[in-house]
């Protein structure tokens, strides 16, 4: 029995660790046998993000449905999805099936860049293309600020960028003086974004007057906000995830914090303005990667679409990026005329000035989409497009 475990145990870490990959359908180079063109979804489906995931899958569902009408080199593609739970262990348990099990090609997802990052090394070691919509932490597609991760990808721009244009909009568009910083000290994300936002501002003659935390899963943040108010700050930066935001939003303006506060993409979920409330919403502000109400004919025919497939609902950024997403993969493949993994990701490093409904696809020398970004303003519980914001 202890020898049967532990040749079981082996032949799991031989499929984590990629020694398996030659059995990968998607490069046998016998590809008559391959009706479809398998793609994974590795998305947060149940669990403390599942808005991300469910919404990603919304419009990777729509694109590939538009797709599918004339399908690729000839091809349907077929879609493989994964519940990652929310959780890194799950991610990685999902990227090994996918790959071993369900001969996928490429993979989408994960929503968040922590469940992304866990399966970098499934995804490098068997040369499949990981595509992450929203995984924005910068560490995803380089590894330590140096190595290239080569077969990760992303669809939206970076966090570093969205610190910036947050901390750029205080500064000079709202005017303000004083800031307060309120993060999730247990996510790279939350504070990657804080770091960025900090450096800016205070080089913009800002002051950071107050820096408070708090860990994914509290509820109860009075303390900090209450220390935060002593401070007086002009405004206040809380880069998190909805399910911690909505209800520190809704706790400040119970302590008459009435001061702009203003978050990134991890704010944009519905269940925002369920935890929040609308009223507590008002003069609260996001970056985000694009905007429903942006008059560009692409956006439009994007929200035509999604209304008329989802019940007259509005589309979000994380349906916009998963939409997006699989018409990046879809072009990838069908530049590369083929369903081999390695052929695809040379198509995807390639990408230049593909048109997508969140922005021109242009991608650097890391893999990082060169793209626009918007602000938009909670009133009454909508979001409102504010301004959009060029890469310099």
């Amino acid at each position: 029995m202890r020898k049967k475990k532990l040749a079981g145990l082996f032949m799991s870490l031989m499929v984590a660790a990629g020694v398996l990959a030659g059995c990968n359908s998607s490069t046998s180079g016998d590809e008559k046998k391959d009706e479809v063109i398998k793609i994974g979804a590795n998305l947060e489906l149940s669990g403390g993000v599942a808005s991300y995931g469910q919404s990603i899958k919304e419009g990777i569902d729509l694109a590939l449905e538009e797709i599918n009408k004339e399908g690729i080199n000839g091809k349907k593609v077929q879609l493989v999805q994964v519940d990652n739970k929310s959780e890194a262990p799950e991610a990685i348990n999902g990227a090994t099936k996918l790959i071993s099990q369900d001969k996928v090609v490429a993979i989408i997802g994960a929503a968040t860049s922590g469940n992304t990052k866990a399966q970098i090394e499934i995804a490098q070691s068997n040369n499949v293309p990981l595509l992450t919509p929203t995984g924005t932490a910068a560490d995803v597609t380089v590894k330590d600020g140096k190595v290239l991760n080569d077969f990760v990808f992303r669809t939206c721009f970076i966090d570093p960028f969205q610190g910036t244009v947050a901390a750029n909009f205080a500064a000079n568009e709202l005017k303000v003086k004083t800031a307060a910083i309120f993060i999730d000290s247990a996510s790279d994300y939350s504070k990657g974004l804080a770091a960025s936002f900090k450096e800016l501002f205070e080089k913009e003659g800002g002051k950071i007057v107050k820096e408070e935390a708090y860990v994914a899963k509290d509820t109860d943040f009075h303390a900090q906000l209450t220390n935060i108010k002593g401070e007086k700050p002009d405004f206040i930066f809380v880069p998190g995830y909805y399910e911690e935001v909505g209800l520190i939003v809704k706790q400040a303006r119970e302590l008459g914090i009435d001061v702009p506060m203003m978050g990134a993409d991890g704010w944009d979920s519905p269940k925002l303005v369920e935890l929040a409330g609308k009223d507590a919403l008002n003069n609260t502000f996001i970056t985000n990667h694009y905007s429903s109400g942006d008059s560009d004919p692409k956006v439009q025919d994007f929200v035509k679409a999604f209304k008329a497939k989802y019940k007259d609902k509005s589309p979000d950024a994380f349906n916009a990026l998963g939409y997006d997403s699989a018409y990046f993969l879809a072009d990838a493949i069908k530049r590369a005329g083929s369903s081999d993994s390695k052929k695809i990701q040379k198509a995807l490093a390639e990408t230049d000035g593909l048109e997508l409904v969140t922005g021109k696809m242009k991608l650097d020398k890391d893999h990082n989409p060169i793209k626009s970004a918007v602000i938009l303003e909670y009133k009454n519980g909508e979001q409102t497009f504010k301004t959009k914001v060029n890469p310099e």
